[in-house]
């Protein structure tokens, strides 16, 4: 029987214009000469293993990296060794923009399944861009979506209540699966429900009961990590009913 995780590396060392997460990564809007440019500074390594470490919180920073399979999780963690959870990253997208101004990893990063990951030295890629400006664009592209999504997580983190962080938790998974080519409703989560409850600011009983929630009210179908969504609609509802509410409460009175 084929253990469903190994990965082969013939199918890793797949050449950047021939990779279906191109519309994803660095490559989406350059050119083919360009695209071999890029592909000639690209590192690819032998799968990590799940709890295997791509960097550490304070190692100097000198590549980037985009997960092609796999999943991986970045978090921080205390004196006391407890995790705070920051990131979640699928097949795509970059870790380690957030080095670049301090030359140092802010966070560590930890493969939650077997995965393959793109390196990219940044000093060659630096160099690269100059002479690439589709290639700078894009550069600037990913850290404009970096700077977003930390915004919106902030945002989500101060405003909503527990039921409408798990909802935009599950929402934001789903569309990112449907941007990568697979299914929107029917997928399985890399990671446990006490990293959801630390990367969503809950406690590891709440995130399960929210889940058990779901199921009981047919939201959701849940064995184990497999998720299915039966009712994306409802989902979506309990955002936007928390957000129409925060909007007339503001509303002055007339």
């Amino acid at each position: 029987m084929t253990d469903k995780n190994v990965i082969s590396l013939d199918k890793i060392k797949v050449a950047c214009r021939d990779c279906s997460l191109s519309t994803l990564c660095l490559p989406m809007g350059l050119r083919p000469e360009d695209v071999d440019r890029l592909d000639a500074i690209v590192k690819r390594n032998r799968p990590l293993q799940r709890g295997d470490h791509l960097f550490r919180a304070g190692e100097s920073f000198r590549n980037l990296y985009v997960v092609k399979t796999g999943a991986v999780k970045t978090f921080t963690q205390n004196n006391d060794g407890d995790e705070q959870v920051v990131g979640f990253h699928l097949p795509g997208e970059v870790l380690g923009l957030d080095a670049i101004q301090d030359g140092h990893h802010g966070c560590s990063a930890r493969a939650l399944e077997t995965t393959a990951i793109c390196e990219l030295p940044f000093d060659r890629l630096e160099d690269l861009s100059t002479n690439i400006p589709s290639l700078q664009h894009q550069m600037f592209r990913l850290l404009s979506k970096e700077i977003g999504q930390e915004a919106e997580m902030m945002a989500l983190l101060g405003r909503s209540t527990a039921e409408e962080r798990v909802a935009s938790f599950l929402l934001s998974l789903s569309e990112r699966f449907k941007r990568r080519g697979f299914s929107a409703t029917d997928f399985f989560l890399s990671m446990s429900r006490q990293e959801i409850g630390s990367y969503l600011g809950l406690a590891l009983e709440t995130v399960s009961r929210l889940f058990t929630r779901f199921q009981d009210e047919q939201i959701l179908k849940v064995e184990r990590k497999h998720v299915q969504i039966l009712d994306i609609d409802r989902l979506r509802a309990m955002i936007n009913h928390n957000s129409n509410c925060e909007q007339h409460q503001a509303r002055p009175s007339s």
